[in-house]
């Protein structure tokens, strides 16, 4: 698929917080999807592409396959993620994050992007949000938005996580790194291609050995790449609010079957399990155990 135009960024951006902000207030995505076609530029393809998946939501209930259908519009990862939002996993990802993840990431395309900048975002929302590397390193290396070089680098991270510090990953593919070898020896030529500049590079090597989330932090203030939303944290108040309503529940029921006991009113006919409301008696009760060691077809008798 091509890059697209700036235009289309634009109104993918508008797309995805509008999309957010009307799930956040109850409204269905179906319902959602039937009408926000309306608001978005004409001129661009991102209507009809929202009508597409709007007729897919109504048979499957997801959009992400859909998306995934679109290959030629929806970038790879832009599926990845909204498919990962509609997993459910013990690692929830709420779709209101997934959303924000994707506006973000198209305000920056509309921008000025850099794909030095475009992979430090993806790479962090992958993290941040644990959507797996596997699955979403090969959906960023299948980016039109990077050239061949790029894709090699990113696909050849899904072996290098783990045993190679991240910092060490930037620092080694920097022109920082060349700077220094070529002072020490002025002959020097990188095997591998260069992909991030100086100061990505000096910035990595301050951050050897430390939290990735530090590097991002730093790249962010110093060369303004774009923030990953953060996730959210728990409410400890609502998650309080949630177990206390239980317990009153709890209260009630037990205050109830102590004011049917003090009455009296206890009917315990309706505790009883009755023959009717099982499978049945089974045929062997009131048989001694005697009889039970004859043949079948004596029981059957």
């Amino acid at each position: 698929m091509p890059v697209l135009d700036r235009e289309e960024y634009i109104e993918q951006a508008y797309f995805y917080r509008a999309f957010r902000e009307r799930v956040l207030d109850g409204i269905p995505s179906q319902d959602v999807l039937s009408r926000i076609g309306e608001e978005l530029l004409s001129t661009t393809r991102l209507p009809m592409a929202v009508g597409f998946m709007y007729a897919e939501v109504k048979i499957s209930g997801q959009m992400g396959p859909a998306m995934k259908q679109l290959g030629h519009y929806f970038t790879p990862f832009q599926s990845y993620v909204i498919i990962k939002a509609e997993e459910d996993t013990y690692n929830r990802f709420p779709m209101d994050q997934a959303l924000l993840v994707l506006e973000r990431e198209a305000n920056y395309r509309a921008d000025a992007p850099t794909p030095a900048g475009l992979f430090v975002y993806q790479f962090e929302a992958i993290s941040r949000n644990r959507l797996g590397y596997a699955g979403g390193l090969d959906a960023m290396a299948a980016d039109p938005f990077y050239n061949e070089s790029w894709s090699d680098y990113i696909l050849l991270l899904n072996a290098r996580l783990g045993d190679v510090d991240f910092a060490d990953l930037i620092y080694s593919r920097s022109e920082f790194l060349v700077a220094q070898m070529r002072r020490r020896d002025p002959g020097f030529t990188p095997k591998f291609p260069i992909l991030f500049g100086e100061k990505e590079g000096k910035i990595a090597r301050a951050n050897h050995g430390r939290d990735p989330l530090y590097l991002f932090s730093a790249l962010q203030r110093q060369l303004h790449y774009p923030e990953v939303p953060r996730p959210k944290r728990v409410d400890e108040a609502e998650t309080r609010l949630n177990l206390l309503e239980q317990q009153v529940k709890l209260l009630e029921n037990r205050l109830k079957l102590v004011e049917v006991d003090l009455k009296g009113e206890i009917d315990m006919n309706q505790l009883r399990v009755r023959p009717e409301d099982t499978a049945g008696i089974p045929d062997h009760w009131g048989l001694k155990a005697s009889d039970l060691d004859d043949s079948p077809s004596d029981l059957e008798g």
